[in-house]
């Protein structure tokens, strides 16, 4: 880089990290973009620029502020013309933070990048990017600690790791391992609004992604154990995906592939929110300021990944489709396949009244990952009505955390092979048989009143 352009990026970095209101009326050039750190202030003046021109696709929020009183800026990028998917589904939705750790620069500028390929993909009409944001949520808050951003600095400005400040097993991992969690969990404001947010508005998010810098690896939970999560069949279905086709970035247990933590936002996505999470770490030769390299290609391996992750988020659950569902004398037999990649265990066959009242549910059973069976189940409690409902109930994902659904089974693939005591008729089947006797006992009284 030339003397000359290396002074203006450098007086025009010095004037945005020393006046954010006054970034509000000057641009910040790609070039800066491209081989330069955010600032809080660039980072200001870049989503909100977003937004202004984008307001189909980009809707701006803070989810609140830091302790020194900077937005928590997040980013929620979808196709707004439609509350639903196309087919009338509802939406996945995608949850990506960074800037945990302030001096971890190209975990932030990674999730800015994600927010940047698919606002400029849309922009220029990439049909993949078109497709995502129809059917896909990403909610993207770049820097949680613009504080410790600006400084330079791993801690928050109460000298706080704001990745040990979580509420689970806060404080609680062995002592060789040195940290400042905070006075308590949620000490701090930045991760109070983070998880709040997670709470409210994404409660049910189909992945999460938290953007780190240090071992260049990808950290699945758990951090306190090194045992697998009971989820293990994703993970490891994501990591030989992963390594077959885009990467060969280390995909392991945090707790094993990088050291005992505890307190982290991934094990309380993973642990207390249910989502199927990722720490993303970059490598720890943080980007050379001035560079000739742009960070679009210093990170473009990195994105690769992410690009996978969100394309093929609908595959991050169970999804139990039910082929065939037949109804026998004292059970139920049923064919169940699971479309998705996470394994259920506590799945349930559920029978419900029109107004929605449970009337019988089945014994649990439940389905691997990638994987059909056909179970059958005890029925002879169970009693048909007219108009019932069948449905299948059943977790996300096996961790005790994630969510549950309730879909009902088609109409089409139900049969009733017999009835037994246990199965009374509708009403309206009693009813319709009542009246046809009546009817023939009358025609025939009324046949011999005539013979008479």
């Amino acid at each position: 880089m030339g003397r000359f352009l290396l002074a203006v990026v450098l007086a025009s970095l010095i004037f945005a990290s020393a006046s954010p209101i006054a970034t509000a009326q000057v641009g910040q050039p790609d070039i800066i973009q491209e081989h330069w750190y955010h600032t809080y202030a660039t980072l200001t003046l870049d989503v909100n620029d977003w937004a202004d021109n984008n307001p189909d696709i980009v809707d701006l929020i803070s989810a609140g502020q830091t302790e020194m009183g900077r937005n928590l800026w997040v980013l929620r990028i979808s196709d707004w013309s439609l509350d639903t998917k196309p087919n009338g589904d509802k939406k996945e939705v995608v949850y990506i933070d960074g800037g945990h750790h302030g001096n971890e620069h190209l975990g932030t500028e990674l999730a800015f990048l994600t927010a940047e390929y698919y606002i400029e993909g849309w922009i220029d009409g990439n049909q993949d990017v078109i497709d995502v944001l129809e059917t896909t949520e990403l909610h993207i808050l770049i820097m949680l600690n613009a504080d410790g951003n600006d400084l330079d600095t791993r801690w928050n400005s109460n000298q706080v790791d704001l990745n040990r400040n979580y509420d689970h097993y806060w404080n609680n991992c062995p002592p060789n391992n040195p940290t400042q969690p905070g006075s308590s969990a949620f000490s701090e404001s930045e991760t109070l609004a983070n998880s709040i947010y997670m709470d409210t508005v994404v409660p049910d998010a189909d992945l999460y992604v938290t953007m780190h810098t240090g071992v260049w690896i990808m950290l699945y939970p758990w951090g306190r154990w090194p045992e697998q999560p009971s989820d293990w069949e994703l993970f490891h279905s994501i990591r030989d995906d992963v390594h077959t086709n885009i990467s060969d970035i280390p995909i392991r247990n945090a707790n094993q592939g990088l050291y005992p933590n505890c307190g982290t936002s991934r094990d309380y996505g993973y642990g207390v929110m249910g989502y199927p999470t990722f720490t993303f770490e970059t490598d720890d030769e943080q980007f050379l300021l001035g560079t000739v390299e742009a960070l679009s290609d210093r990170l473009g391996e990195e994105l690769d990944v992410m690009k996978y992750l969100i394309q093929n988020v609908w595959y991050w659950r169970a999804r139990l489709v039910v082929e065939n569902f037949e109804i026998r004398t004292n059970q139920v037999e049923a064919h169940v396949v699971n479309l998705g990649q996470a394994s259920t265990s506590n799945a349930t066959f559920h029978y419900s009244d029109s107004n929605g009242e449970l009337l019988w549910h089945s014994d649990t059973f439940g389905i691997n990952a990638t994987n059909e069976s056909t179970v059958v189940l005890n029925s002879k409690n169970l009693s048909l009505v007219n108009d019932g409902i069948w449905s299948i109930h059943y977790q996300k994902r096996v961790i005790d955390s994630s969510q549950w659904v309730d879909e009902v089974i088609e109409d089409s693939v139900i049969v009733i092979k017999s009835t037994n005591e246990g199965f009374l008729p509708a009403p309206s089947f009693l009813i319709n048989l009542i009246t046809l006797i009546t009817a023939a006992i009358a025609s025939r009284n009324r046949s011999n009143k005539s013979k008479d």
